[in-house]
């Protein structure tokens, strides 16, 4: 059977896809909606989407959720990222930051896995990085245009290709540590039959 990753959002689980295929795992997309709670970490959203969404995937399945954390901002947006991004997007957060010499920030990613009637497991990662002075690149989503991550070549996740992305991100060091695990639990598994 197949690992669900469900997400309404098509480009994660593009990205997602690319790493599982890499390591040999089949990932299907399910954009079964839940209610993702508001809470202070990450892990904590993670946790509670994963026992809820396991049943109705019908098998193995995992959630992510990811935060831009901002040093001068005193690690807002953080878990409540989506709607700070939505509510007032990368210009918004160009705004806030007006002036302020210390760009850094970190973009941090929690998988939370689970099966059905199981206790979920989760990963975490992050990527440390700095804020651009302005939006670059057209691809990407979210703060991509405005996140330059350490060792990324200079250039915004919005300007990078998904793999050269995932080999950076904060959700491709997520989503690799979860697909590993899973490969391995199920070498585990098959081998004991």
């Amino acid at each position: 059977m197949a690992l669900a990753f469900v997400t309404s959002n098509k480009h994660k689980f593009e990205e997602a896809a690319e790493i599982a295929k890499r390591h040999g795992v089949d990932i299907v997309h399910r954009a079964v909606p839940y209610a993702e709670i508001q809470a202070d970490t990450l892990e904590e959203i993670v946790i509670h989407g994963a026992q809820e969404v396991s049943a109705s995937a019908g098998g193995p399945c995992f959630v992510e959720d990811a935060g831009l954390f901002i040093d001068a901002l005193k690690g807002f947006p953080g878990p409540y990222s989506k709607f700070v991004f939505l509510t007032i997007g990368n210009a918004g957060v160009l705004k806030l930051l007006e002036g302020e010499k210390n760009r850094k920030a970190e973009f941090r990613s929690a998988v939370g896995y689970c099966e059905p009637g199981g206790k979920p497991v989760v990963f975490s990662a992050k990527c440390v990085g700095k804020i651009s002075a302005e939006p670059q690149g057209k691809g990407g989503f979210g703060f991509d245009p405005i996140f330059l991550s350490d060792g990324g070549e200079g250039k915004t996740f919005a300007e990078m290709t998904t793999e050269l992305k995932n080999k950076f991100s904060h959700r491709g060091k997520a989503v690799e540590a979860v697909v590993k695990w899973y490969k391995e639990e199920k070498s585990l598994k098959s081998g004991k039959k």
